[in-house]
């Protein structure tokens, strides 16, 4: 339970980011924020662990920091500037359902009925939520939604999947995967942006916000995560990430709250609180012996 809660701390953190992005950074630099959120986080992770990948782990680390974060930042923000954020929500709700596909492909993990009744749960709860915001619909916007969520999905299998080298922790695998996907997204921003925008004080406030608490500290609480509960167990705890989007919303941006929205979180909560639960297996009683046999 411990690690659930420490665990469920990263998805919190991250739906703070639209409250931050929209009320602390200058507008229109998505690509921009992406690269400060992952590799300043990254570069000082890696200055505090002193420790680089070996062998294989080069290539490793390359492809879970592009899944991770290279691709999913940049997909992730041009989804947010196509779509509603109701609609960006819902579409990437169905994250748990796309681990279990990919658990099913890649760590040969039959699904079995609660993950999915859950999975598909959290993803009603929590389009329930976002049903407000859902817009025209947008066919690049959308894609880059499914895609996004499907790159998050595949990099949580197979982080899982890979594990960490022989005494490697989990803040060592984070900073190379923040640094690796904070340099495949410099050029993209760099030439879709153009130069860095000038900076307040109230911006490098943000900027620090994002990339120590939401990017260095929450992605290392995942990925530790990653290492010790169920890979169902960790997609199911990404929905708190629109309901505390919502919820932070509601009290600091006075967005009001429908009585749909709040059908909709309860039903979020207790799917992903049922998804926390191990299944039990009733203690068998062995055969009695020939002599207990002879007692009876």
């Amino acid at each position: 339970m411990r690690t659930v809660l420490l665990t469920a701390l990263a998805p919190v953190s991250w739906g703070t980011t639209y409250a931050v992005t929209s009320e602390f950074l200058p507008p229109d630099r998505p690509l921009f924020t992406g690269l400060m959120r992952a590799l300043p986080a990254g570069l000082l992770l890696l200055a505090l662990t002193r420790t680089l990948p070996r062998g294989a782990w080069w290539w490793k680390a390359g492809v879970l920091g592009a899944l991770n974060i290279g691709a999913f930042f940049p997909l992730l923000f041009l989804a947010a500037y196509r779509l509603p954020g109701g609609m960006a929500a819902a579409v990437s709700s169905v994250g748990p359902l796309f681990v279990l596909a990919l658990s099913a492909l890649v760590l040969r993990e039959r699904p079995t009925v609660r993950p999915l009744l859950t999975g598909m749960a959290a993803a009603l709860g929590v389009t329930l939520v976002a049903l407000k915001g859902a817009g025209a619909l947008d066919l690049l916007g959308i894609t880059a939604a499914t895609a996004s969520t499907a790159s998050m999905a595949a990099g949580t299998v197979l982080t899982k999947k890979w594990g960490r080298p022989e005494g490697v922790g989990p803040l060592t695998l984070t900073g190379w995967q923040l640094t690796a996907g904070g340099l495949l997204i410099t050029p993209v921003a760099l030439l879709t942006e153009g130069t860095p925008p000038a900076l307040d004080g109230r911006a490098v406030s943000g900027y620090l916000y994002l990339a120590l608490a939401n990017t260095a500290v929450a992605y290392w609480l995942w990925f530790r995560g990653i290492a010790r509960l169920s890979v169902t167990q960790v997609s199911l705890l990404a929905s708190l990430s629109p309901l505390t989007a919502t919820l932070i919303g509601w009290a600091a941006l006075a967005q009001p709250l429908t009585p749909l929205q709040l059908t909709g979180m309860s039903i979020a909560l207790t799917a992903t609180i049922v998804g926390q639960l191990r299944p039990t297996t009733r203690p068998t009683t062995p055969d009695p012996t020939p002599r207990e046999l002879q007692r009876a």
